[in-house]
């Protein structure tokens, strides 16, 4: 699942090259895909025609010798590097797709000469199957299953990733024919292979989900209805089986299940969802369980196809509202013109309301809200069942939701439909407040309370982060009719008349949308997404969701061989201008182009320029040089020679003149605006830019011309411009994206270091051997990612990233010369079962720390738990390394929390929200300390202090902590006895005791291992003031009183 997120990150039209990357490819190729070769490989195409020079160096070697001979003439070449190795690799897998007659063959010597775990094919199959699969000719999908079908069976590593990305592309609310073969060919896959489904949790969640929701639309015809039964079959037998891996999915499994409950197989499944839950798993306590589970948004976006999604994010991060009807028309035509696309409205408003978080910069942009693709989206249902569900779909995440656990983000889309259509559409409105009032008794009867607390629950939330200030306006409405305004006044009287409702659920500590934005559910998508490319308007194919934990690598726009056609701008233009235009695509070679290109950057700088005309030159210029951004843009082998030499492209002489001139200059802001233009029809250019200023030598020391360039733009701000640029760069090049980090973070320290937006998205797609590259940088002293004062904020936000982002987070961390004491408070942030990436990385790192009062003071303020292991295995360690250290500072904390009065205790614990230090949670940190260490030599518990404190505090406490804690006071009565003299003169006494005297009688024993936290050692020098308040607190009676 970790390989599927590294994988297809290339710019499409060249990283996908590494899988066919030729125009030629002879007869093999055009046999089976669409439009020939050049349509079906262009998309894979690279100057030296790499994958046709791969095929035939396989060919070469196997045509006319026997198959012994052949393959060790294939073993041979593979043994003499990576390069060939992936050579014949591609050259096989490119065989296996246009040769079926010899995909067997094929196939048993790629098994026999991959040195990877197939991992270059899988690799190139999920770049096909995100990038370019409904290109490809139906002989060659055939192919596809096919290989995916031996990967299977062959048990490779990673093969459950390419099933993954498959049954993404099984379109919801298509009954076609080539869309019903794809979702029986993955269905009879899983089918049969079903014992190593079950080894991935993931996976059987994943399938679940997806045939889950296909149920929905197999019907009518006997191939449908067959189909439909395997796909009950094969939900019903996992559901039953493996319920615990079926309950990650949240609560729209609930939703799903409740869309196929007359079946009679999920009849009888539902009986027991609710009478007999523990029938399905022992762990599972009810339905309200699943409800209250947020579901994940790798669930809400596998269910859409990477062509939809794409659109979608386009709309979402570049049609600025009121321009956005073409997009809408061309969505409906393309997607929802069909009666079967009606069940599609409602994996659209999942996704929208839970995976589609814009940016606060977006959010206060013109950029088409979510609420108005929604209400567009609600108007396109044609049956009251499709309106309904759609509705259910916009309100789901109210019914069951809590501050603590949910984000605003997903409620606030349907609260803005409300608001904005009141005016211009008030039907709309009330339609969706009568269905919120209607919902609360009707979606479960017995648990109308908890739906009715989540509806307010919402509600007080909006008012709460003011997405609106007051809810009177919407909810007492002279627009709406009056029994639904009476009913609404019957609902929520809190919120039809008073501006600032009573809070009567804990509200969530305020944080900044961009924080929602990035911390919450690091889950996120396990899948590529893709660029938009609508069919109609080429000139603005580029989606980059802003969103953080939205990972996607674009998929690239259509490339169709066939001529710029720049004639609608080309009148706009001077005549000079027009002429220099016409010769730029005429230019036979790259040299000619750049010399033209010159001539048109001299002339936009001339005195009588008229700058009006920048925008036609701009749309121009970026028709003519698409080709620019289709590709990699890192040369394969990076040195000073390739680098000078990637940076010669015509398009690049904007950046050289501008690196030429005085940023006072009047030409210097001409070329800005130029640029800005150009940066509205190609956003691509803003990465590009920053590649022009890190490897150019004309560049050297330029790179701040990235901010004027940023402050041009209509962003005009340089971290948003900055984050979406990094963004484009990481769906397009990964190796350009590692290329740019230390540059980056060099260069603009106060936009990267502040925040994990950056980190997450390299993290999101490096692989390891990326990451080890970015820890050397960092250990060179070329990069630093971390700096003391937002180390901590950034770590945090980390824990609700994926397993492999969160290690890549943390290596990342201790490869810089940062104090484990600055991050140590996120202790308190950590939960056992939720957070084990980071405990285990905190815990390894701890033991090699000498203890400090306050690491151990955060060490043993974590919650006792009989599971949570960390807090009794990091003192075991420090009991075996550093005993009379740990032994001080227990001792001032026993002390120190016996003494505090109870109130002021509890008034300190108040002051900070996670860290709560009570006597009782030492005393039981060090009872399961002592029962670790029982039967050990380790003479912890012998110690001066340990008896001192525990003396102490068994003086003062009240009966239930004696009695509880007996075992561990029972150590300290030996100690005690040796002295009848008041609290002072037997202090003095036991100073002076042996500690030899308590190990000849008492075994040492301890539980108790954690860690966290920084602190000085200084409690030597305590003891005098904890004796007097512990005589005072003698003298009153016990603190506990």
């Amino acid at each position: 699942h970790s390989n599927l997120k590294l994988l297809g990150s290339g710019y499409p039209s060249a990283s996908a090259s590494r899988v066919a990357g030729t125009t030629g490819m002879r007869h093999h190729g055009q046999k089976y895909f669409l439009g020939g070769v050049i349509t079906c490989f262009s998309f894979l195409l690279t100057p030296s025609q790499r994958l046709e020079r791969c095929m035939s160096i396989v060919t070469s070697m196997t045509a006319g010798v026997s198959e012994r001979e052949a393959n060790d003439a294939l073993n041979a070449y593979v043994c003499k590097g990576p390069p060939q190795h992936e050579e014949i690799c591609l050259g096989l897998f490119t065989l296996v797709l246009t040769e079926p007659a010899q995909a067997q063959k094929c196939y048993r010597d790629l098994a026999l000469v991959s040195r990877d775990g197939m991992n270059i094919v899988l690799n190139k199959i999920n770049q096909i199957l995100m990038e370019k699969y409904l290109k490809l000719q139906d002989t060659c999908r055939t192919q596809l299953v096919w290989l995916v079908r031996e990967l299977v069976k062959s048990g490779v590593l990673g093969a459950d990733g390419v099933c993954m990305t498959f049954m993404k592309q099984i379109a919801g609310g298509d009954v076609t024919a080539k869309n019903i073969w794809l979702a029986e060919s993955v269905l009879d896959i899983l089918t049969e292979q079903r014992e190593w489904v079950l080894k991935s949790s993931i996976l059987i969640a994943m399938a679940v989900y997806t045939y889950l929701r296909l149920i929905v639309d197999h019907h009518g015809t006997a191939q449908l209805q067959a189909l439909r039964q395997k796909e009950v079959d094969f939900c019903i037998s996992l559901l039953r089986e493996r319920f615990m891996e079926c309950l990650m999915i949240g609560r729209d499994l609930v939703r799903l299940l409740q869309n196929v409950a007359r079946i009679p197989e999920f009849e009888l499944l539902w009986k027991d969802i609710i009478h007999n839950p523990q029938a399905l798993s022992p762990q599972f306590t009810g339905i309200l369980q699943l409800l209250q589970s947020r579901t994940s948004r790798k669930f809400l976006a596998c269910r859409l196809t990477p062509d939809m999604e794409t659109k979608l994010l386009f709309m979402t991060s570049r049609v600025r509202f009121g321009q956005q009807k073409r997009y809408q028309d061309w969505f409906q035509r393309q997607y929802l013109s069909t009666p079967d696309s009606q069940s599609l409205r409602c994996d659209l408003i999942r996704y929208i309301c839970g995976v589609v978080h814009p940016s606060n910069e977006v959010l206060s942009s013109d950029i088409l809200p979510r609420w108005a693709i929604i209400g567009w989206l609600l108007t396109t249902c044609t049956s009251n069942v499709a309106a309904s569900n759609a509705k259910l779909a916009l309100f789901y995440d109210w019914l069951f939701f809590s501050p603590d656990k949910d984000s605003i983000m997903n409620i606030e889309p349907a609260i803005l439909v409300m608001h904005h259509s009141m005016k211009p559409h008030p039907a709309i409105t009330a339609t969706l407040l009568d269905f919120m009032c209607r919902i609360i008794p009707n979606f479960y009867p017995p648990l109308e309370g908890h739906v009715r607390q989540g509806v307010f629950s919402s509600l007080n939330h909006i008012v709460e982060k003011r997405v609106l200030a007051h809810l009177a306006p919407l909810f007492d409405n002279p627009k709406l009719d009056k029994e639904l305004r009476a009913m609404l006044r019957e609902k929520f009287p809190e919120f039809c008349s008073s501006p600032s409702p009573p809070v009567e659920v804990k509200i969530e500590e305020p944080v900044s949308m961009e924080m929602d934005n990035h911390m919450s559910d690091k889950d996120e998508s396990c899948y590529d997404n893709a660029e938009a490319a609508f069919s109609d308007d080429e000139e603005d194919l580029n989606s980059k969701g802003k969103k953080r934990e939205f990972r996607f690598h674009p998929i690239k726009e259509t490339v169709v061989e066939e001529p710029v056609d720049i004639t609608p701008y080309l009148d706009q233009l001077d005549e000079s201008l027009r002429d220099k235009v016409l010769q730029l695509q005429k230019g036979s070679d790259t040299e000619a182009q750049c010399e033209v290109m010159q001539e048109i950057v001299d002339q936009v700088l001339e005195e009588d320029f008229d700058s009006e005309q920048l925008s036609v030159l701009a749309s121009c210029l970026q028709e003519l040089f698409k080709a620019h951004f289709r590709g990699e843009v890192l040369p394969e082998e990076v040195t000073e020679e390739s680098l000078e030499e990637s940076v010669g492209k015509p398009l690049y002489l904007i950046f050289r003149n501008l690196c030429q001139m005085q940023e006072d200059n009047s030409s210097f802001s001409l070329l800005l605006d130029l640029l800005s233009e150009l940066y509205q029809k190609q956003p691509k250019i803003g990465y590009h830019l920053l590649y022009y200023l890190r490897a150019s030598k004309a560049a050297a020391g330029k790179m701040n011309l990235y901010e004027s360039f940023a402050q041009a733009t209509q962003l005009g701000d340089l971290h948003t411009c900055l984050m979406m640029d990094m963004k484009a760069c990481q769906e397009d090049d990964v190796r350009l994206l590692c290329h740019l980090t230390p540059s980056i973070y060099t260069e603009f320290p106060d936009e990267t270091l502040r925040s994990g937006e950056l980190l997450n998205m390299i993290v999101a797609v490096i692989d390891s051997a990326q990451l080890q590259e970015l820890v050397c940088h960092v250990m060179m002293g070329n990069l630093v990612m971390f700096r003391k004062d937002s180390v901590l904020n950034i770590l945090i936000q980390s824990l609700d990233w994926e397993t492999f982002e969160q290690y890549c987070a943390w290596q990342l961390f201790l490869a810089h010369n940062i104090p484990l004491e600055t991050i140590i408070p996120i202790l308190q942030h950590l939960k056992y079962k939720e957070h084990p990436e980071a405990l285990s990385c905190l815990l390894l790192q701890l033991r090699r720390e000498k203890p400090s009062e306050e690491m151990v003071k955060m060490v043993l303020s974590r919650p006792c738990h009989p599971d949570d292991q960390f807090t009794t295995s990091i003192l075991r360690h420090w009991c075996m390394k550093h005993d009379e250290l740990l032994a001080e500072h227990i001792k001032s904390l026993l002390i120190k929390n016996n003494s505090l009065p109870r109130k002021r205790q509890s008034l300190r614990s108040s002051s900070s929200k996670l860290a709560q230090l009570t006597l009782e949670q030492i005393l039981e940190h060090l009872d399961n300390l002592r029962l670790n260490l029982t039967n050990t030599k380790q003479n912890f518990f012998s110690q001066t202090p340990i008896l001192q404190a525990l003396q102490h505090v068994q003086a003062s406490c009240d009966e239930a902590h004696k009695m509880k804690f007996s075992d561990l006071f029972s150590l300290a009565e030996e100690y005690e006895d040796s002295s009848t003299k008041p609290p002072k003169s037997r202090r003095k006494a036991a100073l002076s005791s042996p500690r030899s005297r308590k190990n000849a009688t008492q075994p040492a024993n301890a539980e108790e291992e954690s860690g966290s936290s920084s602190a000085s050692e200084e409690e030597d020098t305590k003891p005098k003031p904890t004796k007097r308040k512990r005589k005072g607190s003698s003298a009153v009676g016990s603190d506990s009183d």
